[in-house]
């Protein structure tokens, strides 16, 4: 199921979602605290006159992806108990994402590699190995990392003009992490297109797995523990991972058993593995198989209390795209959608985004045409729904990823939010 996105002078452009959530707080410093106020200096106990580390200068992508690799790997604690000399840590590599969204990237898949390749060249301490379940089950060292897009202020919000980049060296034996890298790195360069498999998810909502992975990256040292919603999750990833590969190469049928593979663990009630599921069933022509995992993702959705779902419409309209190939599940998905809600006695706000394109106040019509639209067919697949929702619009203002692209990689941008409210 390919997605296309249409260009126009308006702000809703394409791509609607139901939805949703943010998925992650910021690296180090995106979620602002408080003050806390310094205790009054005395003769005893004087104030400390040391001011604050400088944060990392924004650099050339290629320079900061260096500079947060080589912080990495020259400065990771490497646990030496039980390690014979001239031994190699085995390090298996945890696919890159998006610090908002959860999604893997063209961009974030290269580094991945350039990561690999630049512990095999030039840290000869590390052994790098497959991100694989008989691997991660002999507890080594796993590299993570988030690549975010940032305002001017460094915060998610707003238009992006930069990406932060943090990486992550975690002991899975120790449970704690042994290094961090931080760098700033310019738009130029980057590739946020998705990987087919994100491209095509029909949906999308918070998912612990990758809340724990991002948590675990971001805002953290080294020394502090590994986040107990990844550790606890990371076999069952090292499932999905392959599976997502498998289903970007085009191997389906191979992608849809490791999707069940990794459903059939103890964390494996995993949001991505459902959209997994349903695509895969979708691509092999499995119609009606696809259908009951749309209503698996529906319940995940309903159950965490958001979900966003991707319908293309056409520019500036509030209409679908006349293209069976990418409207005709549409009606499955709105029924779907509709009875599971009505079903569980849900009340439901629906709130319409854009991306930031175009005149604001435009924005904010579309995406409130757009959410009165989506709502108004849900009340005609489930009639009880009628006095049991609302709609809103709140144009472009709370953007999640904000690089104005207009294409696969901001759909989350030009969405609508499907949040269980209380009735």
């Amino acid at each position: 199921m390919t997605t296309i996105f249409h260009k126009t002078g308006a702000a809703g452009f394409c791509i609607t979602a139901l939805c949703v959530a943010l998925l992650a707080t910021g690296c180090d410093s995106l979620r602002e605290k408080p003050a806390t106020p310094a205790a009054p200096a005395t003769s005893s106990q004087p104030s400390s006159s040391t001011p604050p580390a400088a944060p990392p200068p924004t650099q050339a992508y290629d320079k900061a992806v260096l500079s947060a690799a080589t912080a990495l790997f020259k400065n990771a604690k490497l646990p030496a108990e039980g390690m014979p000399a001239q031994a190699k840590y085995a390090v298996v590599i945890d696919p890159l994402i998006d610090g908002m969204t959860g999604t893997q990237s063209v961009a974030t898949q290269a580094m991945g590699l350039r990561l690999a390749n630049m512990m095999r060249e030039q840290y000869p301490q590390f052994d790098v190995k497959a991100f694989s379940a008989a691997n991660v089950a002999r507890s080594p060292l796993v590299l993570i990392g988030t690549f975010t897009g940032v305002n001017a202020e460094r915060k998610t919000a707003g238009p992006r003009e930069a990406y932060r980049i943090c990486l992550a060296l975690a002991d899975l034996r120790s449970g704690k992490l042994v290094s961090k890298g931080l760098a700033f790195a310019l738009p130029d360069g980057v590739d946020p297109t998705p990987l087919a498999f994100f491209r095509d998810a029909p949906a999308w909502s918070e998912d612990p797995a990758t809340e724990g992975y991002i948590k675990t990256c971001q805002g953290t040292k080294a020394g502090d523990p590994i986040n107990p919603l990844y550790l606890d999750r990371i076999i069952a990833a090292s499932l999905v991972a392959e599976a997502i590969a498998a289903y970007d190469a085009g191997r389906y049928q191979e992608a849809l058993e490791l999707y069940g593979n990794a459903l059939a663990t103890p964390a494996g009630n995993q949001f991505r593995v459902h959209n997994g599921i349903y695509l895969a069933h979708w691509k092999l022509g499995h119609r009606q198989q696809a259908a009951a995992a749309f209503g698996k993702i529906v319940d995940y959705g309903l159950e965490h209390r958001r979900l966003a779902v991707k319908f293309l419409f056409r520019p500036g309209s509030t209409a679908f795209v006349n293209d069976p190939k990418l409207s005709g599940p549409y009606p499955v998905w709105l029924k779907t959608i509709a009875q599971r809600t009505s079903g569980a006695g849900s009340c439901l706000e629906v709130t319409g985004h854009t991306s930031p394109t175009g005149p604001e106040p435009l924005n904010e019509r579309l995406s409130l045409l757009r959410a009165e639209f989506v709502k108004a067919r849900l009340e005609g697949a489930a009639p009880k729904l009628a006095k049991r929702m609302i709609a809103n619009g709140v144009g472009s203002r709370q953007t999640m990823v904000g690089n104005g692209r207009d294409d696969a990689s901001d759909a989350l941008d030009r969405r609508v939010e499907f949040k269980v409210i209380g009735c």
